[in-house]
């Protein structure tokens, strides 16, 4: 093609052997295999942590532009937490544009949340005694979740079931780290999930109720959305 063709505003084709490599027979997708798997993590998890997932955090930080390029396609709002070494996704609401909602709340348990108040309680306390991290035994999440309850709740046993399914799924979103057998460092994952003033507001509720009244599901979460 000569120049004056080049420069008339048509694109010069591209050779077929320059074209992106298929991943899987009809592919169109442009992104290399390691961004797509970025994004798809970003969609399936509830966060993406610099710590756990150190290739995945590095492959974000340098294609940060497209990622989230795509996300907001999705009507999705990437946050990247450089300080704290967390990106998460949120949902896009307007009331000017008719946006689908494509990501849904994950309502915590009861339990989940009592979990979740204790352990950002006890954070906050160390970061205003200066400790550098914060530090729970699964007995003492145990021993303060279950005083929340009456006996008219259940049987221990089954309770502190639930208290350890809850430390499971809190530990597998990254809000928990096991240190050692039974005893976790809290991350400071914690306080984007649960932001200072709805731990105020939960604290103000837990006090209100008298013991063994009905902690409803609620999703303390307010900028993290799955």
């Amino acid at each position: 093609m000569s120049d004056d063709q080049n420069s008339s505003g048509f694109v010069q084709p591209v050779a077929m052997e320059h074209d992106p490599e298929e991943l899987f027979a009809g592919d169109r997708g442009v992104l290399d295999p390691e961004v797509r798997r970025v994004l798809v993590h970003l969609l399936q998890r509830r966060f993406l942590s610099a710590e756990r997932s150190r290739q995945e955090w590095t492959v974000l930080l340098d294609h940060q532009q497209i990622i989230e390029s795509r996300l907001n396609d999705l009507f999705v709002r990437l946050v990247v937490d450089h300080d704290r070494g967390f990106a998460y996704k949120q949902q896009v609401r307007s009331d000017d544009v008719d946006v689908p909602i494509l990501l849904r709340d994950a309502a915590y348990t009861r339990t989940e949340t009592l979990v979740l108040v204790h352990l950002r309680t006890v954070f906050q306390r160390e970061q205003v005694s200066g400790e550098p991290s914060a530090r729970v035994d699964i007995e003492e999440i145990e021993q303060t979740v279950l005083s929340y309850f009456a006996d008219a709740d259940g049987d221990t046993a089954r309770r502190q079931k639930a208290v350890r399914r809850a430390v499971e799924r809190l530990d597998r979103e990254g809000i928990l780290e096991e240190e050692t057998e039974g005893r976790f460092v809290i991350t400071p994952l914690v306080e984007v999930v649960l932001s200072a003033e709805k731990l105020s507001e939960l604290r103000d509720w837990l006090r209100s109720q008298q013991r063994g009244d009905e902690l409803s599901d609620v999703d303390p979460s307010e900028d993290a959305e799955l």
